[in-house]
């Protein structure tokens, strides 16, 4: 297992954001998950190139729906991040085993999956009022590198 939480995309859209998050893996040892409906290809020239050469150096695992992701991490605490929420990210003790799970960009996630009994709780990146949303990626590097300062950023130097 990781010394850091996994990151999850539900259905992302943007190559190029999730090409950066293959690339945010590689330099933090988080397992990235990603679940289909895909936006893109993986062979997508711009996911390579948001990706650099970051590509084998990444955990990379492809679902082909949200109940596989939950039957793959079956033991996992899952944080869904949403602007809806009203706990704070910076108030959860995270632990390796957990999955910080992140909505396509510009809808977030569905109430479906908010819903979902393996949702351990739901949380926010605070930001000023009248602000939609953040990057995908920006919203989970702010968020990896919390629980992995939290966890005493192990395997890091």
């Amino acid at each position: 297992m990781n010394s850091v939480p996994s990151l999850a995309f539900h259905e992302p859209r943007i190559p190029q954001n999730t090409g950066n998050a293959i690339r945010l893996s590689a330099a933090t040892g988080a397992h990235l998950d990603l679940v289909e409906p895909l936006g893109f290809e993986m062979d997508e020239p711009r996911l390579k190139r948001a990706g650099l050469d970051y590509h084998d150096l990444a955990t990379v695992t492809v679902h082909a729906n949200f109940d596989a992701l939950m039957a793959a991490r079956p033991d996992s605490r899952v944080f869904a991040f949403t602007t809806q929420a009203t706990r704070v990210y910076t108030d959860v003790e995270y632990q390796s085993g957990d999955v910080l799970l992140f909505g396509p960009e510009p809808t977030g996630l569905e109430e479906a999956v908010l819903a979902h009994p393996r949702i351990t709780d739901q949380v926010r990146i605070p930001m000023l009022p009248g602000r939609r949303s953040l990057n995908i990626t920006s919203s989970a590097s702010i968020a990896i590198y919390e629980a992995w300062r939290q966890l005493g950023f192990v395997d890091g130097s």
